[in-house]
Formats: C-alpha cells, sequence, structure tokens
C-alpha cells in the first residue's frame, strides 16, 4: 500500500481548512478566463474577437488536459526525491509530445485544415485564428510545470501556495488587461492570449518557487516503504488518465464545430463561451473534491460523504441566482461588458448549464473513489461514454433547433456530463469491494 489505511475521525474544520484555498485557487483560474473574455466584449467586434480567441483555446484542450493530469499523478504517487525525479522525467516527454503537436497545428496545413473544416473558421479569419494558438500553445509547458509542483503542495497540506499563486496571476492579468483596454489596443483574440500566457509563467514560477523549496527542506532521498522509484511506475498509473483526457478533450472542439452550423455563428460561439465561463467559474471551485476523497476518505469515509453532500447543493444555487435573478444580467453589462443581444443568448445558455451544475460535485467525488481504488480504467469508459453522449446530442440538437445556438452547446455538455456520472456509479456498484479502498502497488 501507498497510503495507510487507519482510521481516525476528521473533523469540518480539517476538511474545510484544506479544501477552501484549493477551491479558492480553482475559482480564480476560471475568474482569469472572465477577465479575458470580458476584456475582448469591449472590442469593436466584440462577437468575432470571441470567436478568433474561443475557438484556438478549445483546440488548447488537447494539450493542456493531460499536463494537468500531472498535479493528480504526482500528488499521489511523490514521496520521495526519486520517485520526483522519475515523475519530472515522465513530464519532460509529456512537454515534447506537446510542443511537437503545437508546431505542427501552428506551422503547417495540418493546422488549417483543423480550423478551417472541423471548426468551421472562415477563410479571412483563418490568419487571425492560427496567430492566437500560436501564443496559446505555450500555455500549456507552464501549464504542466505548475500542475507537476501543485501535486508536491498538495500532499505536503501547504494549499494555501495554490492560492497565492492564483492570486498573484490574477493580479497581472487584471494590469495587463487594463492596460489594452485603456490604451485601446483590443483589436483581436491575440490579447486574450498574451494576457493568459503571461498569467500561466507567473503562477508556475510561484509553484515553482514553493515546490523546489519543499523538495530541498521537507521531502527525503527516499522514503521508508515507498515503492515508486521508476518511470514505468508512473507511466502504469498515469496511462489510463491519458487516454480518458484523450477521450475528453474531442468534447471542446466537437461543441465549437456544430456551433460554427447554427442560424448565427458568431453569437452563438460567443454566448456558449461567456456562459461556460460564468458556469465553470462557479463548478471551479469544486473541483477539487477528489482530493478530499484522496487525502481523507480512507480515514472517515462518513464525515467526508456528509461533508461533499453539503457542497453539492452549492454550485446549482449560485447558478440558478445568477440565470434567474437580476444579478447574472448585472454582472454581464457592468463587469464584463456583454452587449444586449449577447448577454440574453448567455443567460438561456446558462439555465441550460444548471444540468451540469448538479451531477459535476458527485461526479468528482467518484472519480476520487476510483483513483483511490486504482481502478483508473474505468475513467476511460466513463469518459468515452460523455463524448458519444455529447456528440449525439450535438448532432440531433443542430438537426432540430440550429436556433438554440449557444444553448445547443451546453444541453450536449450537460447531458454527457449525466452520462459519465451514470457510467461511474454503475461501474463502481459492480466493482463494489467490501474494504475500504485504497491505492495498491499493484495498479502501479
Amino acid at each position: 500500500m501507498i497510503a495507510s489505511t487507519r482510521k481516525e475521525n476528521i473533523s469540518w474544520k480539517q476538511l474545510i481548512s484544506f479544501f477552501l484555498p484549493l477551491g479558492l485557487s480553482a475559482t480564480l483560474v476560471t475568474l482569469s478566463h472572465v477577465i479575458i473574455n470580458s476584456t475582448l466584449a469591449r472590442a469593436d467586434n466584440s462577437e468575432m474577437v470571441i470567436a478568433s480567441y474561443a475557438l484556438p483555446l478549445s483546440l488548447l484542450g488537447l494539450t493542456e488536459k493531460p499536463v494537468v493530469l500531472l498535479r493528480q499523478a504526482c500528488s499521489a504517487l511523490v514521496r520521495d526525491r526519486i520517485s520526483f525525479r522519475a515523475m519530472a522525467a515522465v513530464s519532460s516527454y509529456v512537454f515534447a509530445c506537446i510542443i511537437l503537436l503545437g508546431l505542427i497545428l501552428c506551422y503547417t496545413p495540418v493546422g488549417e485544415w483543423v480550423f478551417l473544416y472541423f471548426f468551421g473558421v472562415e477563410r479571412e479569419l483563418l490568419a487571425t485564428t492560427l496567430s492566437v494558438y500560436r501564443i496559446l500553445m505555450y500555455v500549456s509547458i507552464f501549464s504542466g510545470l505548475r500542475c507537476l509542483f501543485h501535486g508536491i503542495i498538495i500532499f505536503n497540506m501547504r494549499t494555501k501556495w495554490l492560492t497565492i499563486g492564483m492570486c498573484v496571476r490574477i493580479l497581472v492579468m487584471y494590469l495587463l488587461s487594463l492596460y489594452f483596454i485603456t490604451t485601446n489596443n483590443v483589436s483581436s483574440g491575440r490579447v486574450g492570449a498574451i494576457i493568459f500566457l503571461v498569467g500561466m509563467v507567473i503562477e508556475a514560477l510561484v509553484a515553482i518557487w514553493e515546490g523546489t523549496s519543499l523538495l530541498r527542506k521537507v521531502i527525503p532521498e527516499k522514503a521508508p516503504g515507498h515503492p515508486i522509484e521508476t518511470k514505468k511506475q508512473i507511466f502504469s498509473f498515469y496511462k489510463p488518465l491519458l487516454y480518458s483526457s484523450v477521450i475528453a478533450v474531442v468534447i471542446g472542439p466537437a461543441i465549437n464545430a456544430i456551433l460554427g452550423k447554427t442560424t448565427h455563428i458568431h453569437l452563438a460561439i460567443s454566448a456558449f463561451a461567456i456562459a461556460g465561463s460564468l458556469t465553470q467559474l462557479v463548478l471551479s471551485f469544486f473541483s477539487y473534491i477528489h482530493q478530499i476523497v484522496l487525502n481523507f476518505y480512507r480515514k472517515d469515509a462518513n464525515t467526508v460523504f456528509r461533508f461533499i453532500l453539503l457542497l453539492s447543493f452549492i454550485p446549482g444555487t449560485l447558478i440558478a441566482i445568477l440565470a434567474y435573478t437580476p444579478l447574472g444580467p448585472w454582472f454581464m453589462t457592468h463587469v464584463m461588458g456583454v452587449n444586449a443581444e449577447l448577454r440574453q443568448a448567455s443567460l438561456h445558455a446558462m439555465r441550460i448549464f444548471m444540468i451540469m451544475t448538479i451531477v459535476f460535485p458527485w461526479l468528482d467525488y467518484m472519480n476520487g473513489i476510483i483513483m483511490l481504488r486504482g481502478q483508473t480504467k474505468i475513467m476511460v469508459f466513463s469518459q468515452s461514454a460523455n463524448a458519444i453522449i455529447t456528440i449525439l446530442t450535438l448532432f440531433i440538437s443542430i438537426s432540430l433547433a440550429p436556433g438554440w445556438n449557444g444553448m445547443i452547446g451546453a444541453l450536449a455538455q450537460s447531458v454527457g456530463t449525466l452520462a459519465e456520472l451514470i457510467v461511474v456509479v454503475y461501474v463502481l456498484k459492480r466493482t463494489a469491494e467490501n474494504n475500504q479502498p485504497s491505492l495498491s502497488t499493484k495498479n502501479l
């Protein structure tokens, strides 16, 4: 076993002190996207500019999802410097593949084909869209570096440093946004890409600084009884997560591709981007529920379940307030600078997103149990179900109601997430064990 299965009583204070900094840092991540969309919304042709940024941003998911998994793998497997060196070696392979893929997409006809025929970008916007992605491709590298060191920070219960890093990142991004707005230089999606890249570099530097400090002062060269020493062991844990993420990354591009066939293309893409960014702003706070399971479930499962039960009601309530009260229109108008037509379309999409806000906390809880049991192969099947149902919903919706515009994307993503949860619950029920779940070395 990698972790002890010793039982103990966990207080809510312990759970809150561990989870709150993680939730705050995740919320600030999404807030950074709100800052970018708010900046781009002030352009003269805001719908076109936001679309030119949103499309390459969805393609960025092809390279960012695999590096985000480094955080989970590192927090689960790294306990000493030997295991960290193996983890770092695996990470370097991932980074090399990302750079190669990015160069192919940016500087060969492959990238033009992807944007023209998969995303449905108009030929006159192709050059602008490619120029945005040529900046965004480097975001994945710095995102991977921060996630690698986040894993060390989380396991050592120094979660406040994730919040500190994000606060610095948000401050820099906001100041840069003000610069572009006050100098009237918001003319293309490249502005959003520059703001995003600078913010990610800042956050990565903070994570590297604290992570290397822990490696020098706290983490031993070799932890007694820790079995992880080689790259092969790291890959054995990481590969099922990677496969599931590869399946998941098709969802974002598929949604934007179908939105490119709606009645009002730019309105649909922009409304989905605005509604999606606000929904993720709410959901992001709860995106570390799996870390509560990984760190506390085996010690006190009942307290963890009650804590998650309370958390699960919050995101749906918050989205309902934004979607059905004057607070949502006020926020979009005065904070994000969204015009009336785009605001109304975004509110309609946000109301559909309420389905996902109800499902997501429980999906993350169940995924935590999957990782705790070392049954990460389940995630390949659940993500496959998500992708299949999402794409089916997209095709059915665009055939029957192309005038739904951004609501089509919200419905497809919500129904796909629900399908993923159903598969996870079904498989976990079928494979339930009598003993408390734990991460076994046989899966590594």
